[in-house]
């Protein structure tokens, strides 16, 4: 077991989840299977969204293909009726790992909404044909219920897809086209309320030539509803009540509606990548790469299934990206009421300050791993701890098959080796292999990181670095020896440095010292001069004395009497 892992052990190792598979036909929601019948589940949907609309509209498509309309009714309704079944049959992820146990599908999918609309779309609602008669498919509307499978189908084939963007276009056009076609129905319905060629604006009197067939009807009022909600005009004006306020509702939605949608298509498709890339990574350049760099299709399916992973399942692997815009206290908080429950359970980092703690929440990387890759190997250069939050993870042996343990939720490895611990055998290499069973989420704290936080709370690492020292002793990976020796080093090494520090403060004293002497002494040279120049400025110069010596004592006597003046109105003495 490695001395830098947190490990519960199991005495036998978990079944293989191929081998559970197999005696359970669970569906994997991410799987292939899953996936196609998601698509086949699109047919009925559209079919009740299109059709029975189209079939209340226009009675002669109801009576001419009733016998085709009610197989198809009921082969819709058998396929709702299987997805049902499906949906017992469909495992979902716990802790990384697929459940297969049906029990707990069972039990968490009937206390879903889904299941209640499932139920609803099912509802036997054609008993009524026994009252109102075979044509009354308006009676089938609640099969519109079963509109969020077509939603979800889209969605993953989006994710699935090597075209988004070209996708997302097709389902907007698919959309528009409903819209157009439900409002067709509705003019027709309506024409045939207030009466077939009344007016220039209903649809036209069946009996003339041409219009009695049901193909021109449809076309007809495909065409007339286009030109309302595209807004381009041309035509009939409405003469009654009823056509206003038809013409009136298709304006607004055609303004709110297929106007907008149309006019913004590009900038919706932009602010859609950008809000993907914002969260999840851009898988497009990663598929182009592959693509381009020609890729063996095993390593390109995992990586397709990677992003795929994290998209179903909302995983972000670039939070602080996400949070950076909030300010920093903000930041913090909304990081430590995420992950704090998982840092405080680490061992070393329990009974830390609190706001320790929000500082090192604000550090954590969350990474995700796929089935069968490891986290890290024998011999690797420890430079981060590892936490986990989601999945499970097996310590192998060298083989890859061989389990020691198995690491769940809450449990972390690697926290030796980024703690400076005196005495550790092991110094900063991994001591053993852990490779992720499933889907595994776990949270990145790196050594440098870590420094940098306990800068600012030395109490915390010497606290930290004691519970480290205690993890190694139990695992006999401490050197008491040679952390004694580590110890009287440092304290030597302290000792040193206290003696330099106090030879460098003696220095410094002494230095001072001779600052104040020469700004002293030069003080003084300064008055010196200025009184000597004070001194010299009344003596005669050379001209007065050889006036002087011409005019005889007088001259001296004037001269001694000028020079005696002078030195009496020297400048005083500074001191």
């Amino acid at each position: 077991m490695s001395q830098d892992s947190k490990v519960k052990t199991t005495e036998s190792s978990p079944p293989a989840p191929s081998k559970a598979r197999k005696l359970l036909p669970v569906l994997d929601p991410s799987g292939d299977y899953y996936y196609w019948w998601l698509n086949t589940m699109v047919f009925p949907v559209m079919y009740n969204l299109i059709i029975i609309v189209c079939r209340a509209c226009f009675p002669d498509l109801q009576h001419s293909y009733l016998v085709a309309w009610l197989v198809l009714d009921y082969t819709s309704d058998l396929l709702y009726l299987l997805d049902i079944v499906v949906r017992f049959h469909t495992g979902f992820l716990d802790q990384g790992i697929l459940v297969v146990d049906k029990g707990r599908i069972s039990s968490r999918y009937v206390r879903t909404w889904s299941f209640l609309l499932d139920l609803a779309s099912l509802m036997p609602t054609d008993a009524a044909y026994v009252q109102l008669g075979l044509h009354t498919p308006m009676l089938r509307l609640n099969r519109f219920l079963r509109v969020p499978r077509l939603f979800e189908a889209f969605d993953r084939t989006e994710t699935r897809t090597a075209y988004p963007n070209a996708f997302r276009i097709t389902k907007l056009m698919l959309y528009i086209f409903v819209v157009i076609h439900w409002n067709s129905c509705l003019y027709f319905a309506l024409s045939r309320y207030l009466g077939f060629g009344r007016d220039a604006w209903v649809y036209p009197d069946p009996a003339q030539p041409g219009f009695e067939r049901l193909r021109r009807q449809y076309l007809y009022s495909f065409y007339f509803s286009t030109l309302i909600l595209t807004t381009v005009g041309d035509t009939p004006l409405p003469a009654r009540e009823e056509e206003y306020l038809f013409m009136v509702g298709d304006f607004l939605l055609a303004v709110m509606g297929f106007a907008t949608i149309m006019g913004s298509m590009s900038s919706v498709i932009y602010n859609m990548n950008t809000a993907d890339a914002a969260f999840y990574p851009d898988h497009a350049l990663v598929k182009k790469y592959m693509k381009q760099q020609h890729v063996n299709r095993r390593l390109e399916r995992r990586v397709i299934d990677w992003y795929q992973h994290l998209q179903i399942n909302k995983k972000m692997t670039n939070e602080v990206a996400i949070l950076q815009h909030l300010p920093e206290r903000l930041r913090a908080e909304v990081a430590v009421s995420v992950h704090l429950s998982t840092l405080s359970r680490v061992q070393i980092f329990q009974n830390c300050e609190a706001s320790l703690l929000e500082e090192l929440v604000l550090k954590l990387q969350p990474q995700t791993y796929s089935p069968g890759e490891y986290v890290c190997r024998k011999g690797d250069i420890g430079r981060e701890m590892y936490i986990i939050r989601e999945g499970q993870l097996a310590v192998v042996a060298d083989d890859g098959v061989t389990q020691y343990a198995v690491l769940g939720a809450g449990l972390y490895f690697g926290e030796i080796s980024i703690i400076n611990i005196k005495g550790n055998m092991s110094g900063n290499r991994r001591t053993a292999n852990i490779k992720s069973l499933g889907y595994s989420d776990l949270f990145c704290l790196s050594k440098e990181d870590l420094r940098e936080v306990l800068s600012e709370y030395p109490q915390a690492q010497v606290v930290m670095e004691e519970k480290g020292r205690e993890i190694l002793l139990k695992m006999n990976k401490l050197d008491v020896n040679a952390e004694a020796a580590e110890i009287a080093l440092q304290e030597a090494t302290e000792s040193r440095l206290r003696g330099l520090d106090q030879q460098l403060d003696d220095l410094q004293t002494k230095f001072a010292r001779l600052l104040a002497e020469l700004e002293s002494s030069a003080l003084k040279i300064a008055y010196r001069i200025e009184r000597l120049e004070w001194q010299t400025r009344e003596w005669p110069m050379p001209e007065e004395l050889a006036e002087a010596d011409d005019e005889g004592e007088p001259g001296e006597g004037t001269s001694q009497g000028g020079e005696g003046r002078s030195a009496q109105e020297g400048p005083p003495d500074p001191e």
